[in-house]
């Protein structure tokens, strides 16, 4: 069975490295409720720091890397796993990201993940969820970020239906006010980009229908305080209000002479971009009015942080659904599971693995490695592999689907050893040795007998492996011992030596 997993710390962080700001979140966790404690933010404009090549430039870089130590800075002494820290659009998309990630990570002091736009988007219904009453409606969630925007309907603290769409004010305004001139054309032309960006959404939005609008972003909260401010409206953001505020920046001419209220000057450059992705969504989707909320992403990483500790990790509800979709044979998924963390509890320290973060990927890749028996039966673990590489798999960062996916295609047949060295540099040994363990987990269930075997004793090092049966047990199994030598041939071939006793 697994284990306990470890409780977690009083004191918990999230980080969000935007496209446009970084965001830190410093909280306690006290009777289940969040104490924030400390907040820091710098616009870094990480997507106005891409080159015509989508990579990040030294200077943005520059700006980044120091943030992110001043961040550390608060974080650094901080336990493993009480940290959550996420990129968003811009890190998706840029061609240097992992580059750009190795000298973060040393930075901030903690692991950074990068999250897909689905996730982004499920992560800050969670925020906003968790702060703002719930009167039972349904709701729709807006979240305008520097290179993406999120659309959310939500009912409670569960997503209904999830967008990310590739328009923010930062690439909006790079694309259409770069050189800080506001015309009517040029506003045409930013709303309808935005338009034709909404266009495939708006249908499915709109009927599904919702009562109550929430507004999660800096842009959004800076709209808010520039319409209240001016007396363009009395309570949140309306569509009256939002075209005031296009006249306004139409009569400015250049973002050089823009002055609103509530609108700071380094939010100024890429305000107009903001406002043309909200007038167009409000037109778009027919939203009347939309509140502000206080959370957001960082805020919903610390209750799927909280989550995942108090044993209502969306991983594994994620994991029990691809099972349920794809008709995996739960029971054989369980066996393999059971005799995959056994082998996983006799080797981990021999073989140097973190028993939290490896029993998690372990399990998950029991109980998902024949996933791709539903699409088809011939090839199975790498159609299985790449569904998991490439759907959006809620509660997963990339990172996690790319291991797991290369644990489950390592699982059967000859050893995909260039697929793994193509992982991570700290992850390819662990995410080997997993592999080596489902496999022959997967061996030793292979007849789908319901009876377990007996106590089967494993050990390892660097290249050889022994699987140690009860005496007399193998002869009585003939299968089983043919199905194991032939997985020594496939072994074999990467160098590494399998007994059999």
């Amino acid at each position: 069975m697994p284990r306990a997993r470890k409780a977690l710390p009083e004191t918990v962080a999230a980080v969000d490295l935007g496209s446009n700001s970084f965001h830190m979140l410093v909280a306690r966790l006290l009777d289940g409720q969040l104490s924030v404690v400390d907040r820091l933010h710098d616009m870094v404009r990480l997507a106005g720091g891409l080159d015509a090549e989508r990579r990040i430039t030294q200077e943005a870089a520059q700006r980044a890397l120091a943030c992110l130590e001043r961040f550390g800075q608060r974080l650094r002494h901080m336990a493993p796993g009480s940290v959550r820290a996420v990129g968003t659009n811009t890190l998706r998309s840029a061609r240097n990201a992992p580059e750009f990630l190795a000298a973060a990570e040393q930075a901030l002091g903690h692991p950074i993940e990068v999250i897909s736009g689905v996730e982004e988007a499920r992560l800050v219904y969670a925020g906003v969820s968790h702060s703002v009453a719930d009167d039972g409606s349904r709701r729709l969630a807006m979240d305008i970020g520097g290179g993406s925007t999120e659309l959310i309907i939500g009912e409670h603290f569960e997503p209904v239906h999830m967008e990310s769409l590739y328009m923010g004010c930062v690439t909006m305004s790079r694309a259409h006010f770069a050189d800080g001139e506001i015309t009517p054309k040029r506003w045409r032309r930013a709303e309808l980009a935005a338009r034709t960006e909404l266009e495939p959404h708006v249908e499915a939005f709109r009927r599904l229908g919702w009562g109550d609008a929430i507004g999660a972003s800096g842009t959004l909260r800076a709209i808010l305080r520039a319409v209240l401010e001016s007396g363009w409206s009395d309570a949140g953001i309306t569509l009256p209000a939002l075209r005031r505020l296009q006249e306004a920046l139409l009569k400015a001419g250049h973002v050089g002479r823009i002055k609103l209220p509530g609108v700071s000057e380094a939010r100024v450059p890429v305000f107009p971009g903001g406002v043309a992705v909200a007038l167009a969504t409000f037109e778009a989707l027919g939203i009347e009015r939309m509140r502000v909320s206080d959370g957001a992403l960082r805020e919903g990483l610390l209750f799927d942080l909280i989550g995942r500790h108090a044993q209502d990790d969306v991983r594994g509800r994620t994991v029990t659904n691809l099972a349920s979709r794809y008709n995996v044979d739960l029971a054989q998924a369980q066996r393999v599971e059971r005799t995959a963390l056994d082998f996983l509890g006799q080797v981990a320290g021999t073989w140097s693995l973190d028993e939290d973060a490896s029993e998690r990927l372990l399990s998950w890749a029991a109980r998902l490695h024949e996933l791709g028996m539903g699409i088809a039966h011939s090839g199975y673990h790498k159609h299985g592999a790449y569904v998991l590489a490439n759907a959006d798999l809620a509660g997963f960062s990339r990172r996690d689907q790319q291991l797991l996916a290369a644990v489950v295609r390592a699982h059967r047949r000859k050893f995909p050893v260039a697929v793994l060295r193509e992982l991570p540099a700290a992850w390819i040994q662990p995410a080997t040795r997993l592999a080596l363990i489902l496999r022959l987990a997967v061996v030793v269930h292979r007849s789908r007998n319901p009876n377990l075997p007996p106590q089967i004793q494993l050990e390892g090092d660097a290249k050889t492996i022994a699987l140690r049966f009860p005496e007399g047990w193998m002869e009585a199994h003939p299968l089983t011992q043919a199905d194991l030598e032939q997985e020594a041939d496939y072994l074999k071939a990467d160098g590494y030596t399998l007994t059999i006793t």
